[in-house]
């Protein structure tokens, strides 16, 4: 049996934040990941046959200067800069995403952007009061028929759901500070060289997030940043163990003292003890995995998951189109979005005369997606690619499928009240347990906010405190005080003296 003062589950961005963190501040560590070669989770960087691509597409881009300050510590000199283009598929033509105002109306015709601006005057003067849905947020923001075109067919692809079964929270979080007000402010500036900025801004000021026009991108993709964690972690004396599951893990609260089993793909199970423990597991998995109270295990396996495929095709042509990603509002297509990873970074691509596109399909692990076959998937993205005319089948030369189960975190209009009730219950129950990262907190965020709530573990452990509350960094990666009495004088002693776990003054 193995005891380290710290145990962490999962070694993706949260996971492996707070094992570097842990063991820099001379913590002793142990993670378990359940991938037998990859760590980095939903951010690893995939390989097959050199070309590597990601699990999604991760822009390097955060509001938050310790996250910004990590990222170069962990991986000084691999950055670098990239121009950020996304664009919208529909009926034929491409349009620029965020949308840009001007642009989109004109390739709707007259007709047709008469209509949009009408409905988007009509919302603004009679709105959803009490917006639950994202179908009533998006509304808001732009009008029901501009919601109608360019948001509810990619949105009900993604979630395989009803735009008024998905929570408004979802659209707050992903489309914070963007309507179509804001996007003609944002075309009329960009078209006069006085006005033109760097980044669009809401009414206070604040950079929209969605608006970036160039983002920061490891030069090898995402996966170098997690490498780079876990070598670091393991150099300062961590143990990550690979291939590993989480089995069961019980508290002993007179001892104060956690006893985790994991076992291998081999089925060897081993035993380890730790005073906390940090998971970034999906909640519903790791509440099966502990004797809690029937209510609240009933609300952890209430919560949903929305499964992902990539199906990457490797293309004898370079220059295929200069987006990052494409968005396919096509209902006659399965695919979802399509990534083109040399934009992301030319050295992603082994050779000079060719790309590699990853087309993304959303479904649920068991469905008919999900249980097709490689050569299957291989052919439905070869037969799509081609129906939406973006590539010849005879320049595509190869292919390869990779499955991320719960990649994303369900907003139906439940799930709050499920997560709250599995908190309420882990706050009187666990005091030494703490819920970080995308899956481990069900919150649908990117690494930068992942990043943070590890961090922000990491400093109540290494303080004793609870000074603070990792549930208020918000969408942006950013932390809000919230009146958390004592936070800053923790960051002060966490900046000044590294302690050992239980130390005290």
């Amino acid at each position: 049996m193995s005891h380290s003062e710290v145990f962490v589950i999962g070694a993706g961005p949260a996971g492996l934040t707070s094992s570097y963190l842990l063991t820099k501040a001379g913590i002793s560590t142990t993670v378990i990941e359940a991938d037998p070669v990859y760590v980095g989770g939903i951010s690893r960087t995939a390989n097959y046959k050199n070309y590597l691509f990601d699990i999604g597409g991760h822009r390097f881009f955060s509001k938050s200067k310790e996250v910004v300050d990590l990222w170069n510590e962990l991986l000084p000199e691999d950055f670098i800069e990239r121009p950020r283009l996304s664009r919208i598929y529909y009926d034929g033509k491409y349009y620029s995403y965020p949308l840009k105002a001007f642009e989109a109306l004109g390739n709707l015709g007259l007709l047709e952007s008469t209509w949009c601006v009408l409905s988007f005057a009509r919302k603004k003067a009679f709105p959803h009061e009490d917006t639950k849905t994202f179908h009533q947020w998006v509304s808001n923001q732009f009008g029901e028929r501009l919601f109608s075109i360019f948001f509810k067919t990619y949105t009900e692809k993604v979630w395989g759901m009803n735009c008024d079964e998905i929570s408004a929270d979802w659209a707050a979080q992903r489309i914070k500070g963007l309507d179509l007000r804001t996007a003609i402010i944002s075309a009329v500036q960009n078209s006069v060289p006085q006005l033109k900025r760097s980044s669009a801004k809401t009414a206070d000021g604040e950079v929209i997030k969605s608006l970036i026009e160039s983002f920061r991108y490891p030069r090898r993709g995402p996966g170098m940043m997690w490498d780079a964690a876990a070598t670091k972690t393991r150099a300062q004396g961590g143990q990550i163990h690979m291939g590993h599951t989480l089995d069961a893990l019980s508290y002993d609260k007179k001892k104060k003292l956690w006893t985790i089993t994991a076992k291998s793909a081999s089925g060897e199970v081993k035993t380890f003890t730790a005073n906390h423990v940090i998971s970034s597991a999906p909640v519903r998995e790791l509440m099966t995995s502990m004797p809690v109270a029937p209510k609240s295990l009933a609300n952890a396996q209430a919560l949903r998951y929305r499964d992902f495929i990539t199906v990457a095709l490797m293309v004898k042509k370079p220059d295929l189109f200069p987006d990052n990603w494409i968005y396919i509002h096509v209902p006659t297509v399965k695919v979802g979005r399509i990534q083109n990873f040399r934009s992301w970074s030319p050295e992603l691509i082994p050779d000079a005369d060719s790309t590699c596109l990853g087309l993304e399909y959303f479904c649920f692990e068991g469905d008919g997606l999900w249980t097709s076959t490689d050569e299957q998937l291989v052919a439905l993205a070869k037969r799509e690619l081609g129906e939406l005319g973006m590539v010849d089948a005879k320049d595509i030369v190869d292919g390869c499928v990779v499955r991320q189960k719960k990649a994303y975190p369900v907003y139906d209009d439940a799930y709050k009240t499920h997560v709250d009730a599995v908190r309420a219950d882990i706050d009187a129950n666990y005091p030494n347990l703490h819920l970080v990262g995308r899956n481990g907190m069900h919150k649908y965020n990117n690494q930068d906010h992942a990043m943070m709530t590890a961090m922000l573990t990491v400093k109540n452990i290494l303080t004793g405190s609870k000074a603070y509350d990792v549930w208020n960094v918000n969408e942006d990666a950013e932390y809000h005080e919230a009146g958390n009495e004592g936070a800053q004088e923790a960051l002060k002693s966490v900046r000044m003296v590294p302690r050992r776990v239980g130390e005290k003054d």
